[in-house]
């Protein structure tokens, strides 16, 4: 071999360690654990993006693009991540999405967030619109405290802080602390 060869496939070699260890190198998303930093199918070459819809209890819902030849969960993670309490356990992580699929992920009951006119864009539900079915996609909240959230939001007026949960009798700190990032007062 010459000495350019030599040169050139150990350039090619060093490329190959750097890369492999930036893809093994990423955070972890929430709700994903180790599955996040493992490299998909996707990573693992050049391929022209694709759009995909995801919808429920992620961060971010909406379309989001990725890879051709990537699974649902790099679609999840293209939207910000599951958000706390997210059924993963439902749908099939490593299913291949196509151009135009759409991926809903359930929430903590099985089912999606709350329509548009209860959730913000964000995807957090609005303690001042959604009504008593759709609050009981929160963690810790059945049907007798979501009746109460709504009765105490009609009798005192739309909640003005998160932290306005806490004068709804049967809410306390620590229930208060599992579903204050998955709701909004706007």
């Amino acid at each position: 071999m010459g000495s350019n060869t030599k040169w050139g496939v150990g350039l090619c070699l060093a490329a190959i360690v750097i890369g492999a260890g930036l893809g093994l190198s990423g955070g972890e998303q929430p709700g994903f654990g180790a599955l996040a930093a493992s490299p998909s199918s996707s990573s693992l070459g050049t391929s022209r993006p694709i759009s995909v819809h995801v919808s429920g209890w992620v961060v971010s819902p909406g379309v989001v693009e990725v890879a051709e030849g990537s699974i649902v969960a790099d679609a999840i993670t293209a939207a910000g991540g599951a958000r706390p309490g997210a059924g993963l356990d439902s749908i099939n992580l490593a299913g291949a999405v196509l151009a135009g699929d759409q991926v809903v992920v359930p929430g903590p009951s099985g089912s999606t967030p709350a329509g548009p006119a209860a959730s913000s864009s964000d995807g957090l539900i609005s303690l001042n619109r959604a009504d008593a079915t759709q609050l009981q996609d929160l963690p810790g909240v059945g049907p007798v405290l979501a009746e109460r959230i709504v009765a105490h939001r009609e009798a005192n007026g739309p909640f003005q802080a998160v932290e306005d949960l806490l004068d709804v009798p049967g809410i306390g700190e620590a229930k208060l602390a599992a579903m204050r990032d998955l709701v909004t007062v706007p």
